[in-house]
């Protein structure tokens, strides 16, 4: 199967209905990197009138997460994954226009390969970061991911 955005965003809808009503959209993917964006609304905001950092962490781990995803379907291979640990720094309010870049795909195929020679568990630890719409950041996530081939 093929990743596009249209299927992860419905996918979304249907599975993770909080991250599509917070307005979590995949706007890109590549082998290598994806973008997520989010949209500051009343749904996903703090009480200071800013992003509830959540939110952005939602929108952070989708853009890991849906390379982890199109890593294991070009695989062909099956392969349990689990966040197992994640940190993030916020640096400036998150108002308008949030994109989130991963740029870290590249790492996946190799965690699996290698999960597929020793039939172990492999961690491979991505990042993301968020930039509003004059390119400042605002965010940084890392999300560690373990991948096991079954």
């Amino acid at each position: 199967m093929k990743i596009t955005p249209s299927k992860i965003n419905k996918f979304m809808m249907f599975k993770l209905p909080l991250a599509y009503l917070g307005g979590v959209r995949l706007s890109s993917i590549s082998e290598k990197s994806a973008i997520v964006r989010i949209k500051h609304r009343w749904i996903n905001q703090n009480p200071f009138k800013s992003m509830f950092w959540a939110a952005q962490g939602m929108a952070a781990e989708m853009s890991t997460g849906v390379l982890v995803i199109q890593s294991i379907a070009n695989s062909g291979k099956k392969v349990s994954m689990l966040v197992t640990n994640q940190k993030g720094n916020f640096t400036k309010k998150a108002v308008g226009r949030i994109r989130f870049e991963c740029h870290n795909g590249d790492l996946v195929a190799r965690a699996i390969e290698t999960s597929a020679k020793t039939g172990k568990g492999e961690v491979v630890v991505m990042k993301s970061e968020g930039f509003n719409e004059e390119g400042v950041s605002v965010s940084n996530f890392e999300f560690e991911w373990s991948l096991r081939v079954k």
